[in-house]
């Protein structure tokens, strides 16, 4: 691996915030970011980066290389929680298999937000449709993780209702934003997305190292009282996103020659919902224990993408 991606990700200002809301819950600092506060600035991640995708998808030609990439999003979104679920069957029950395979076939938007940072430091450009893509990887992993734990529960009537948590998935703050920030982007003209650039921009990269702070803060708050749960769950939130992010990072290549797009695909494959995901479960799975799938996505699978998965990924996809 190129050890200049590694150390230019590692030195980014963004992630440094992060080890610095980690670094402040050991120390029992007081620092913190008031809640409000935090909903508005994932808020506006979501609402610029899905704007910024559909301006550049306004500029793209619709051709098959953009139907395969969001075919292949959603069979991923379908395929990961199906062989997930039966690898923590060995170790948990029903909900919480199901809730987990949920989460890692779902994606993390922060993750997404983060990686699109990365490619712009390291100057790679990406296709706006992959916005569209994650979006879409949202709704079906879950809806996967509901059938497997309908179809396989064994008191059927605490079976979930599928409609409840369809309209949940579909209908969730942030799918919702990034879906129509995208059609908003697609519809507005240069001259009109210039008008409001300064915010959509310009402060981004700012909001993002506010954001990852937080995101410390609560990954640190959650990390030593997951450790206490045992190694199965730890070393599954890191070996399996690193497999999923690896081959995908390869087979994409088998429909785009882009390397931010084939580098955006491996992030997505191996990101874990920690959002999304569980606001859902609490209505499918109250059963589920969100003291095991939540710190799994945030404070295991999120830091190990973000500080070495993505150089990995990166190299691998300009390697092959």
């Amino acid at each position: 691996m190129d050890l200049h991606l590694l150390v230019d990700n590692l030195t980014n200002p963004a992630l440094l915030f992060f080890f610095l809301g980690i670094i402040a819950v050991q120390l029992k600092s007081d620092l913190e970011i008031p809640p409000n506060s935090s909903k508005f600035i994932s808020l506006y991640l979501m609402f610029s980066i899905g704007f910024k995708g559909g301006l550049e998808l306004s500029h793209s030609d619709l051709d098959m290389e953009i139907l395969w990439s969001l075919l292949f999003g959603v069979f991923l979104a379908l395929f990961v929680p199906i062989y997930a679920y039966f690898i923590l069957r060995r170790k948990f029950n029903v909900a919480n298999s199901g809730a987990i395979a949920a989460a890692y076939g779902s994606v993390s938007a922060v993750t997404f937000v983060t990686a699109v940072s990365f490619l712009e430091i390291e100057q790679i450009g990406f296709g706006g449709h992959m916005v569209a893509v994650m979006a879409l990887m949202e709704a079906p992993s879950i809806i996967i993780g509901v059938l497997l734990m309908a179809y396989f529960q064994k008191d059927k009537k605490s079976a979930v209702k599928l409609n409840g948590v369809l309209h949940h998935s579909l209908t969730n703050g942030s799918v919702l934003l990034i879906l129509g920030s995208l059609v908003i982007g697609f519809l507005a003209s240069d001259q009109q997305a210039r008008g409001i650039e300064p915010f959509t921009t310009d402060i981004f990269k700012g909001f993002l190292a506010v954001f990852l702070l937080d995101m410390g803060i609560s990954s640190g708050k959650k990390l030593n009282d997951f450790l206490k749960k045992g190694w199965f769950a730890f070393f599954f939130a890191i070996i399996i996103p690193l497999i999923n992010g690896c081959i995908v990072a390869v087979v994409s290549s088998t429909f785009t020659e882009s390397v931010g797009n084939r580098f955006l695909f491996a992030i997505l494959a191996a990101s874990a919902s920690y959002i999304a995901v569980p606001a859902a479960m609490r209505l499918a799975a109250p059963q589920a224990n969100p003291s095991l799938y939540l710190p799994m996505a945030l404070a295991i699978t999120f830091p190990f993408n973000i500080t070495l998965g993505m150089p990995l990924y990166l190299y691998i996809v300009q390697t092959f």
